[in-house]
């Protein structure tokens, strides 16, 4: 049994209600809870309180939660004196702030929480405090103060040692609608960090309309063949203006789209459904259609782009072409200026 904000009343009680339950010691003795009381009940088997991070406690019996961890990141890097929920003095940023927004592959844990410098609060296994002279606009995600998507994926790319997951993780920020690919971009490029090769590598995706590591690894196995560039992630529109759908692949010239379709995305009845049905009406306005999960990209790419070939010269010789049409899509060539 869980028990919230066991023993506490008054202004400690207010702070608590705020804080998802959360309280620093600096909180506590200034609403007039003695530090040997504190001592006491966090020292205790069972609580009623704990102790998540130095000077930071859980005010409830029972384990924290993905929200209460990460505002207590929050709280410990935050200037003792400050409204820690202002955004003035300390944000979540980096993988944890992408987490919250439900970014798939973005990692809860360190959390990085940015600092205005020249504070600089030392780093603990949980929290990795990041001193900063850009401090940026701030906003809270499920009451905690964090940086804006796009500064947190630049936050996240900066300190990420694997290339794959920067990919994925870019990827789904952006796929996820929380930034544009050139508003990235511009945060990479002011960050310096695109000098770095897998950086530059996926904001080069991005800005090509690839929105995701499974159409990621498509564009790198069809650029090592002859075929020719295709448009990724169009916006096709019949004729009469309406909105058709958005194929993973489209060649615009022959009227051929790929269609990536994955199984975690496909594979309830509804969704296949729609699926098909998606198929059907880009099918109806004359556009061949090629489909293939990850893994046939990712293991059998030449039967994949066997079949595509062959669509891509049968459609020039066809005597109807396709009535839908792209429309306002630009592809960027990333800049040479870093």
């Amino acid at each position: 049994m869980i028990t919230n904000s066991a023993g506490v009343g008054g202004r400690a009680a207010q702070v608590a209600r705020r804080q998802l339950n959360l309280a620093t010691r600096h909180q506590l003795t200034a609403a007039g809870i003695a530090p040997g009381t504190i001592t006491s009940r966090t020292s205790r088997t069972g609580g009623p309180w704990q102790r998540l991070l130095p000077r930071v406690y859980l005010l409830q019996t029972g384990p924290p939660d993905h929200r209460q961890r990460a505002l207590a990141a929050v709280l410990y890097a935050a200037e003792p004196a400050s409204d820690p929920l202002s955004g003035d003095t300390a944000a979540l940023t980096g993988g944890a702030a992408l987490a919250l927004l439900g970014i798939r592959d973005a990692p809860y844990t360190p959390a990085d929480v940015l600092v205005r410098a020249p504070r600089r609060p030392a780093g603990i296994p949980e929290v990795r405090p990041l001193p900063t002279t850009r401090w940026p606009r701030t906003i809270t995600v499920s009451g905690i103060p964090s940086t804006r998507p796009v500064r947190a994926a630049a936050d996240f790319a900066a300190r990420a040692e694997d290339p794959g997951l920067v990919r994925s993780v870019l990827a789904g920020v952006v796929q996820s609608g929380w930034c544009h690919p050139q508003d990235l971009h511009a945060e990479l490029r002011g960050s310096r960090l695109l000098t770095r090769p897998a950086i530059r590598a996926a904001a080069a995706e991005l800005l090509a309309g690839v929105r995701s590591v499974a159409e990621a690894r498509a564009r790198d196995a069809l650029e090592a063949t002859d075929l020719p560039t295709p448009l990724w992630n169009a916006r096709l529109y019949t004729p009469a203006g309406a909105f058709l759908a958005t194929p993973d692949a489209y060649w615009p010239d022959e009227g051929v789209a790929l269609e990536i379709d994955s199984a975690e995305y496909h594979y309830t009845r509804d969704a296949w459904h729609a699926t098909l049905l998606r198929r059907l009406r880009l099918e109806a306005h004359g556009i061949l259609v090629i489909s293939a999960t990850p893994s046939m990209i990712r293991d059998t790419p030449r039967e994949v782009f066997a079949a595509l070939r062959t669509l891509l010269t049968l459609a020039t010789s066809r005597p109807t072409p396709p009535t839908a049409h792209a429309r306002g899509h630009q592809q960027l060539s990333l800049p040479l200026l870093y």
